[in-house]
């Protein structure tokens, strides 16, 4: 079977709203999205994969996106992986708060060493590390209902101390 163009098109005319947003929820941004359904609709028109008796389209085609979209995502993680090993063995170390206001820097520092050092470790990870909260828990061999609420009480604790009119630390 050869490629249907003018399929492709009416399957993408019709759906591509859809799929976008099935792709962003995953991705959060807009030009990734994009080409996770682009990609996915050339792989299923391609292969010619889908089957009508199987069921309907748009089900079939989100399940694809998103498969698509997770693909690209953890090909992004693996990437983040390697760089983030790349600079562990490099000895210069990087201070995501420098790009901000030096004297807001050091608040959030101090604001980060008063936390107990459970809810210090989810924060870094996830915000620092920019880690989801599952990578976190897999990490930590710590249940991902804790890491939940050790990040919720930390940033709660963080919101009351960096709070204008917080007494100074």
């Amino acid at each position: 079977m050869s490629f249907d163009e003018a399929a492709f098109n009416d399957a993408y005319t019709a759906h591509a709203g859809r799929l976008r947003a099935v792709a962003f929820d995953v991705l959060h941004n807009r030009e990734a999205a994009e080409d996770a359904v682009h990609s996915a609709l050339m792989r299923v028109w391609s292969s010619s994969s889908y089957r009508a008796e199987r069921g309907a389209l748009l089900p079939f085609l989100i399940a694809c996106v998103r498969r698509e979209a997770l693909d690209t995502l953890r090909g992004a993680n693996r990437r983040q992986l390697r760089e983030v090993k790349a600079v562990a063995d490099d000895p210069v170390s990087i201070d995501e708060t420098a790009a901000i206001d030096p004297i807001e820097a050091r608040r959030v520092r101090l604001a980060l060493e008063s936390l107990p050092e459970s809810q210090r470790d989810v924060i870094n990870r996830a915000y620092f590390g920019h880690r989801t909260l599952l990578e976190v828990s897999r990490e930590t061999d710590v249940p991902l209902g804790t890491v939940k609420s050790r990040l919720a009480a930390g940033l709660r604790r963080l919101h009351t101390v960096l709070s204008p009119g917080a007494a100074p630390s």
